[in-house]
């Protein structure tokens, strides 16, 4: 399983679009009133939303990959692309996922060496991200490694408020 990771360009796009509402419905439609998720995805993932996100300098997309196969992606976040902490000193963990089908094979692990790494490489102190309250195994996968709460904030699936835990990871 030789892992290797790419930053998305513009011609991503498409592939994007599909990966992050993939892998999002994977994890969560389950777990949410059907009208609101539905919503969220809609807004949350839209071409001209991701597109937007993509021009961001600030904010930076990777695919994962396994041999030549997509299995996963993440977004980071520094500055003012941050969604909440805007710490110039912190690097944000906004999405990381796995597709189902490659769980459980250690890449959300690989994938946080590489955040890390590149973390260092920027100067950043720390690494944070939010993850919901009732997602007990992602909870403790970050626990695992070494991320700690800090804080919480509200997080919206449509028009149901949820709360995400806050946790930070310090890497220098």
């Amino acid at each position: 399983m030789p892992l290797s990771v790419r930053e998305c360009v513009k011609s991503d796009l498409e592939t994007l679009v599909v990966m992050s509402k993939n892998t999002f419905s994977e994890a969560f439609e389950k777990d949410n009133d059907p009208e609101d998720f539905q919503a969220y995805i809609k807004e949350a993932f839209h071409p001209d939303k991701l597109a937007a996100e993509l021009a961001n300098r600030n904010s930076l997309f990777y695919f994962v990959f396994d041999d030549d196969e997509i299995v996963g992606y993440f977004k980071l976040n520094i500055d003012m692309a941050q969604t909440d902490v805007h710490d110039p000193s912190a690097l944000e963990i906004e999405r990381i996922y796995v597709l189902g089908d490659h769980q459980g094979k250690k890449i959300g692990s690989w994938m946080l060496q590489q955040i890390t790494a590149l973390a260092k490489t920027l100067g950043k102190v720390y690494i944070w991200l939010g993850v919901w309250e009732h997602n007990p195994n992602a909870i403790r996968f970050y626990q695992k490694h070494g991320f700690v709460k800090f804080g919480e904030h509200p997080y919206y699936i449509g028009s149901d408020k949820q709360t995400d835990w806050l946790l930070q990871l310090n890497v220098q």
